[in-house]
């Protein structure tokens, strides 16, 4: 019989108190470490549910040692911790395989780290040293979302506290290019659903209609200071906005609609709802937030371009304003797979950068 479902980081706390941490004050007294569940799974952004307990699941946590600490005590710190942990914790097994390490036989899944090495591992810098723009940008929100969420259980250095903070959210003119990076997307296709309708394809109707709601998703919740998670969580966290009560309901008759009429009608009133949330903000001067026909055809948008426009000229960083209007590298590499290649996305903006002549 499975055991009664606890949300992953309540189990993962009562793991680190009642197991763990009586394990190393016994065998490593004294220890500075921190303790913290703030990597991938959907139990660190909180959308675990008994569902989510058949795989990647069950007691875990990260153990953080001092960036001082002496050479192979993470080993030795693991191995102890590996020999000692119980076989099952509240009913759940300690020692499993997780998807993302293929090939990795069952184990305890309490990883051991200096704090340093595991942060320039999981982002490709050290945040507790000055975060460069392009460290920013080449993060996928998603990855931000998982350090700075979950949960930290102990922090006896203070330094996986500083590191957090410092990514707690962009600073004001990343922001800015994030959000009108956003923008530029909703401005390339919002005269398409009209348009493949015209031409008798309901189908790239309703496809360019549901990117432009998932844009718009992103968009409010990077406005709302929100780092957005991945395709599978970003309905629940939109959920979460106070928002989302007026939006969410435009956005899924839009997705919902058999027409380009109706698709138009609700992406309109979707529209005026983000583009007051924009001037609410007080960013920007107030910017209109009717819509109207796109040049002579019979479609309404909103041009959108005017926001990307009137958020990258507040940002104050020459090198950011005179970047391309992709925004951060999730605004523009979409695949799963690539967004998890550190290297890669550090490349992409590398290239993305300003022309030659403007560094």
């Amino acid at each position: 019989m499975a055991p009664p479902f606890v949300p992953g980081l309540e189990l993962a706390g009562a793991y680190y108190a009642e197991v763990v941490r009586p394990l190393l004050d016994e065998a490593f007294a004294g220890l500075p470490h921190a303790a913290a569940l703030i990597d991938a799974g959907s139990e660190v952004l909180g959308f675990d549910t008994e569902r989510s307990t058949d795989h990647d699941w069950g007691p875990r946590l990260q153990v953080f040692l001092a960036d001082d600490a002496p050479s192979g005590l993470a080993a030795q710190v693991g191995a102890m911790l590996s020999g000692r942990l119980p076989a099952a914790f509240r009913g759940y097994p300690t020692a499993f395989a997780v998807t993302r390490r293929p090939g990795e036989p069952a184990r305890p899944q309490v990883d051991v780290a200096d704090v340093g090495r595991w942060l320039r591992g999981q982002l490709g810098f050290d945040p507790r040293l000055p975060v460069a723009t392009a460290d920013w940008l080449a993060t996928p929100t998603q990855r931000l979302a998982e350090i700075t969420g979950g949960a930290v259980f102990h922090d006896g250095t203070g330094d996986l506290s500083r590191a957090r903070a410092r990514l707690a959210w962009y600073p004001r003119d990343v922001w800015l290019y994030a959000m009108a990076g956003q923008w530029q997307r909703v401005a390339q296709e919002e005269a398409f659903p009209g348009r493949c309708a015209e031409a008798g394809d309901e189908l790239g109707s309703a496809l360019v209609t549901a990117r432009l709601a998932r844009d718009l998703v992103r968009l409010v919740l990077l406005m709302g200071r929100r780092y957005p998670p991945y395709s599978k969580w970003l309905g629940s966290a939109f959920a979460r906005l106070p928002e989302a009560a007026a939006l969410g309901p435009c956005l899924r008759a839009a997705v919902a609609a058999t027409g380009w009429a109706d698709r138009e009608q609700n992406l309109s009133r979707a529209y005026r709802l983000v583009s007051a949330q924009h001037n609410e903000l007080g960013i920007t001067e107030p910017l209109d937030p009717s819509t109207r026909p796109y040049f002579n055809r019979p479609f309404q948008v909103l041009e959108a371009g005017r926001f990307a426009e009137a958020l990258r000229a507040e940002i104050t960083d020459s090198e950011l304003r005179s970047r391309p209007p992709f925004g951060a590298v999730d605004g523009f590499v979409d695949s799963s797979d690539a967004l998890g290649h550190t290297e890669f996305l550090r490349a992409a903006i590398a290239a993305a950068g300003p022309p030659a002549n403007d560094r």
